[in-house]
């Protein structure tokens, strides 16, 4: 079966998770886009699509920067 199969394969991405995962202790409040940033200032040659899979796989994404939501008021037009 194809699912068993990919057990035993090694991760292509372990060296960039590493990579995220340092860069994440420096810069606690970087989202991914900024990480994208710092990546390629360091020369990954990394699409943000990835990037992004990688911090949510490691649970490093940043919930400093959550948007507010209000009721709806009437009188506010």
């Amino acid at each position: 079966m194809y699912w068993k199969k990919r057990f035993s394969r090694e991760n292509p991405n372990m060296e960039l998770e590493e990579k995220i995962a340092e860069l994440h202790v420096i810069h606690k409040d970087f989202g991914y886009r900024r990480m994208l940033g710092e990546l390629r200032k360091e020369g990954y040659l990394v699409n943000k699509k990835r990037v992004q899979r990688i911090m949510q796989k490691l649970s490093l994404q940043v919930t400093s920067f959550t948007r507010k939501s209000r009721k709806y008021s009437s009188y506010k037009g």
